[in-house]
């Protein structure tokens, strides 16, 4: 897939997007990142590139799997299943894996984790894994993608960046989007401010989420159920930093919607 940019702003002038070969079944203590090294190379590696991955295979070789039979759910998880009507085990999950619940709408659980995503269920996912099981988001994405690029860049020869990617809604708009949950190797938010647009006005307000664009434009081409849970992003500039996808997510105390009070101290 081959995508030709036209702003003068644009971080690439011809984006490439080369879907990577299916991967065998990932298991708990597999070596994640030789595996996906191993078929970036076949796809040519190169210093510049960006990789991005499901974060589900990660999650797999990192042993962020649970089995429900296992869980013992406690009082908080019995009554939230009896709101919910979930299986109690998953709302032990659920919990654990949660910050706090940000909204409840019958089974409808949005949370914010302990990354600080506000995303459905906390992450905890039940699709491709075997039955009876689920799947967590990374314990701490970032360092999983600093992992991996550290392999990409050792074999390229050069910087390569990463984004681990998960499925989430967005408020106000229909639909999932792959969004970057771990970064490293390049800023994931670009500023523009200060700079011009066409007409040559000054850019006051301007960050673009570069991380999320990457996540979104892979899971166009790697789909769901493919078993080819990554994609080499060729093309694009990006600023060298370490990379967090903690840049992207919006202070509390800087969200008009999470806010308890607007700008004048107006109790909302």
């Amino acid at each position: 897939m081959t995508a030709r940019g036209t702003r003068g702003e644009a971080p690439g002038d011809d984006v490439t997007i080369i879907v990577l070969p299916a991967l065998p079944e990932v298991v708990p203590g597999d070596d994640i990142a030789g595996m996906l090294l191993q078929a970036s190379l076949g796809a040519g590696l190169a210093p510049g590139d960006v990789l991005a991955v499901a974060h589900k295979v990660v999650s797999k070789a990192e042993g962020r799997v649970v089995r429900l039979a296992e869980v013992v759910p406690g009082a908080e998880a019995l009554l939230l299943a009896d709101q919910t009507g979930k299986d109690p085990a998953l709302c032990e999950i659920i919990l654990g894996e949660s910050r706090a619940i940000i909204r409840r709408r019958r089974s409808l659980l949005v949370c914010e984790t302990h990354h600080g995503f506000i995303c459905a269920n906390a992450g905890v996912d039940a699709s491709n894994t075997p039955e009876g099981t689920v799947v967590l988001l990374p314990e701490d994405p970032d360092a999983s993608a600093r992992r991996i690029q550290h392999a990409l860049s050792a074999a390229a020869g050069g910087r390569v960046g990463v984004v681990i990617t998960d499925t989430h809604g967005r408020a106000f708009r229909r639909g999932l989007v792959n969004v970057a949950v771990g970064v490293a190797g390049f800023a994931p938010v670009m500023d523009h401010r200060g700079g011009r647009d066409r007409e040559g006005r000054m850019l006051v307000a301007t960050d673009q989420a570069l991380g999320d664009e990457i996540a979104a434009a892979a899971g166009m081409v790697i789909g769901k159920s493919s078993g080819r849970p990554a994609a080499l992003v060729r093309g694009l500039t990006s600023a060298p930093a370490p990379g967090s996808a903690g840049d992207l997510v919006r202070r509390e105390d800087q969200d008009v919607f999470r806010a308890r009070t607007d700008e004048f101290g107006v109790v909302l």
